[in-house]
């Protein structure tokens, strides 16, 4: 098993020198004789402790530490202060600036074993916790989105058999945010909350949602009633991921000249993420067979988007979304309909 890793920092060598005979056959050990080089070589391998004199010329430990604590790359680092200074004031300052244990000089060899053992011990259980707890929100991540992607099947299989038509139209929302240069936790998170644009069909009648003939005004005031069922379902909440998902379930339907429903929205009025959907799905919709339609080839469908862009939908975004198309085109191959 690998040695834990201390740093010993000390501007006098003879104090280095009593540190290293207490812990050399114990632990592998690096030195630093001020402040510049402690903090040099914490950056570039990160020790598993620090044993920190407090009272050394240009900066002093206090300082130290003090950059210690404010670098994330060595936040975490446990920090033991060594020094002459035995102040109640001193070591107050000390456990101010982040440090977990104060050693007073001359050093007692049992007392520096013992706190060195018991900080590298707690230090190692913080980190198991730590990656414990980032692997369960790992995978309760995880689970939300899975949540998520089955609610948003679940209204599709109210219009087809297999809910497909909500993965890859996810696929083709995240492929043309990352054409667009969009930020790539946007993308992710756009992938995620994408499944639920249509969960308020669950609320459309089926006799409405799967006529085969074309619905007759007072059926489409109905079927429009979708969307606002949708955020209704969905809520209001603090949380990305559903405040997305809300978003785009409410303005998916609105079009670029503002003639969309449900508030007429206008251009870049109409949130980014209502407009990156729009397209996926509307494509999606086109390429698929629907009980009042056959499929469109990828090339009709692209040739629809583009009569309608500046219309319906986002120019921008079309011409992004063409640049796409041979990738789109191999989504859908993988996630077609049995």
């Amino acid at each position: 098993m690998n040695k834990a890793s201390v740093l010993v920092v000390d501007d006098t060598p003879a104090n280095i020198d009593i540190l290293v005979g207490i812990l050399g056959d114990s632990y592998a050990l690096k030195v630093a004789i001020d402040g510049p080089r402690a903090l040099a070589i914490a950056r570039k391998s990160s020790p598993d402790i620090i044993l920190l004199d407090v009272m050394m010329p240009g900066m002093s430990g206090y300082e130290v530490c003090e950059q210690l604590k404010q670098d994330p790359m060595t936040a975490h680092i446990p920090v033991i202060f060594v020094t002459a200074l035995s102040e109640v004031t001193d070591e107050t300052k000390g456990f101010e600036l982040g440090a977990v244990d104060y050693i007073t000089k001359p050093v007692s060899a049992p007392l520096v074993q013992a706190r060195v053992r018991t900080h590298l011990a707690l230090y190692d259980q913080k980190r198991l916790l730590e990656q414990q707890v980032k692997e369960r929100t790992a995978e309760l991540e995880r689970t939300r989105f899975e949540i998520i992607r089955r609610l948003g099947r679940a209204a599709e299989y109210k219009d087809n058999e297999t809910g497909l038509h909500v993965v890859r139209m996810s696929h083709y929302a995240r492929l043309l945010a990352k054409q667009a240069g969009l930020p790539e936790a946007f993308c992710e998170l756009l992938y995620n909350a994408a499944p639920m644009h249509d969960i308020g069909k669950i609320g459309t009648p089926d006799a409405v949602l799967k006529k085969p003939g074309k619905l007759d005004d007072e059926e489409w005031l109905v079927m429009r009633e979708h969307v606002v069922i949708g955020a209704e379902i969905i809520g209001e909440h603090s949380d990305p991921l559903l405040t997305m998902a809300r978003t785009i379930a409410l303005t998916h339907h609105e079009k670029w000249d503002g003639s969309g429903y449900p508030n007429g929205l206008v251009g870049e009025a109409i949130p980014l993420e209502g407009r990156l959907v729009a397209i996926a799905d509307v494509f999606d919709a086109l390429t698929s067979v629907r009980p009042y339609k056959t499929a469109w080839t990828p090339q009709q469908a692209m040739e629809m988007l583009k009569e309608q862009s500046g219309t319906h939908f986002d120019p921008d975004l079309v011409e992004h979304f063409e640049a796409i198309l041979p990738e789109v085109e191999r989504i859908r191959a993988s996630y077609l309909e049995a």
